[in-house]
């Protein structure tokens, strides 16, 4: 009888000890992000090691945008809000400028002062080529961005992407409407 008891009690501590294991992010991928150099709204040079060690949700943006980038600059905000009150440390947001001839770090600030953002955990990028934007787009986040020769607006998918501490997307969201904001700020506290 005491071996039973033995047994019953350790089959409950196994069970119990296998759901404390690490939570997963659900459909979770695992794209690395190459290597950048950038020019951030204070005009200085940041690149991926810059954000090492740091969980961060990045989307793809341009200033003179007439449709989706305000929406989407204005849902950051709200996520932005919400990392706050969840009291969230080491949590970026990163905003790629799609048309970097335009969006100086003068304009990127400018842009970013209309909707209110807190600049203590938000980066606006610019300061690369139109062609290393598109192709780095492509191979790291998977998405397209392509500058038409005529016109001036930039066509780009309308995501959010979760990026680990090791720069790694680990999930896309939708970014314009939506905006799976609790699913998000689950996920950023699975990874830390």
């Amino acid at each position: 009888m005491k071996t039973r008891s033995y047994f019953v009690f350790g089959l409950v501590l196994i069970l119990l000890l296998s759901g404390c294991g690490k939570k997963e992010i659900e459909n979770a991928v695992n794209w690395p992000i190459k290597d950048f150099t950038a020019t951030n709204q204070q005009n200085k040079q940041i690149g991926l090691k810059d954000l090492k060690g740091k969980v961060w949700v990045s989307a793809f943006i341009f200033t003179s945008c007439a449709d989706v980038c305000p929406p989407m600059t204005a849902n950051m905000v709200k996520l932005q809000k919400k990392i706050k009150e969840e009291n969230l440390k080491d949590v970026e947001l990163v905003s790629f400028s799609v048309d970097p001839t335009v969006d100086t770090p003068e304009v990127l600030t400018n842009y970013a002062k209309q909707f209110g953002v807190e600049f203590s955990n938000w980066t606006f990028l610019t300061g690369y080529s139109q062609e290393f934007i598109e192709k780095f787009a492509t191979e790291s986040f998977k998405t397209i961005v392509k500058k038409p020769v005529e016109g001036n607006q930039v066509i780009h998918q309308t995501y959010l992407y979760l990026v680990d501490q090791e720069g790694n997307i680990k999930k896309t969201y939708s970014g314009y409407k939506d905006v799976p904001y609790e699913e998000i700020i689950n996920d950023i506290k699975t990874l830390q």
